[in-house]
């Protein structure tokens, strides 16, 4: 059982559902976002996902894509970016998972890069650009070192494809509430309550939902239909502004703002 597993299997004893939340990597710094992982996980986050900057993302919208171009104009590496969630990792009391591109795992060769992701005590990966018909040998290793490997699933995926891509995901089941990017809106599809209940009559995995979950509003929607939500641009977004305010404001701030999405969660 890998340390996400268990995190959902805690939550599950609890009643309680699961906030998965965001973070850029290096944006704005490789400090805030340790202090930002250590602030969500000390609120109550299940998993934090940590997203390693590339310049080519899938699906990100414009706060997330911004995020990601202001780190790499810093030449941030994977290697740093890991070598900062292995110094948060050790008192940390949720798992941290990776969003990242497969062509980032594939030049450092894929068994290479989870040597370097679970000595730095990651649990997992979000990896959206990995095509399910393509993805045996990586699922393999996966499997073999316990590392969750979090699968996608759109709106538009096909139920023969969704099955078989549940075949392959452990951890979670990541369902993208929208066809489109990742970002804020004020209202999402009535359609989403509907593909869930279906996901979740094929799989015992949990199910989160993410793309565009900002409120409170959003996440009192949602959660009778799954397991827990994804929250990333309203995070990085507050976290970019750690230019313009103190440190310790933001780090405040971001804090504050899961404890709202908690309370809508479990309250």
């Amino acid at each position: 059982m890998s340390a996400v597993d268990r995190a959902f299997e805690a939550l599950r004893q609890q009643n309680k559902k699961a906030l998965v939340p965001f973070v850029t990597a290096g944006d704005p710094s490789l400090e805030i976002t340790a202090a930002a992982l250590q602030e969500l996980g000390k609120r109550g986050a299940t998993v934090c996902e940590v997203g390693i900057p590339y310049s080519d993302p899938i699906a990100d919208g414009p706060v997330i894509q911004a995020s990601y171009t202001r780190a790499l104009d810093k030449k941030i590496k994977l290697k740093s970016i890991l070598d900062t969630i292995g110094q948060v990792t050790p008192s940390l009391p949720c798992p941290v998972v990776t969003m990242i591109s497969y062509a980032i795992i594939h030049r450092h060769g894929p068994e290479k890069y989870l040597d370097m992701a679970q000595a730095a005590g990651v649990s997992g990966a979000i990896v959206p650009d990995l095509l399910v018909e393509e993805s045996d040998k990586f699922v393999q290793l996966c499997k073999q070192r316990d590392f969750s490997l979090i699968q996608l699933i759109t709106p538009t995926t096909s139920k023969e494809r969704a099955k078989r891509i549940l075949e392959t995901s452990t951890g979670f089941v990541y369902y993208v509430s929208v066809a489109g990017i990742t970002g804020e809106r004020t209202e999402l599809p009535p359609t989403i309550v509907e593909n869930v209940k279906w996901l979740k009559s094929q799989t015992d995995l949990p199910i989160c939902i993410g793309f565009g979950i900002s409120k409170p509003e959003h996440v009192h929607l949602l959660k009778e239909a799954c397991d827990g939500v994804i929250v990333g641009s309203a995070i990085v977004r507050r976290l970019c502004e750690a230019g313009s305010k103190p440190q310790a404001e933001v780090i405040q701030e971001v804090g504050d703002y899961a404890d709202t999405l908690l309370d809508a969660l479990n309250g």
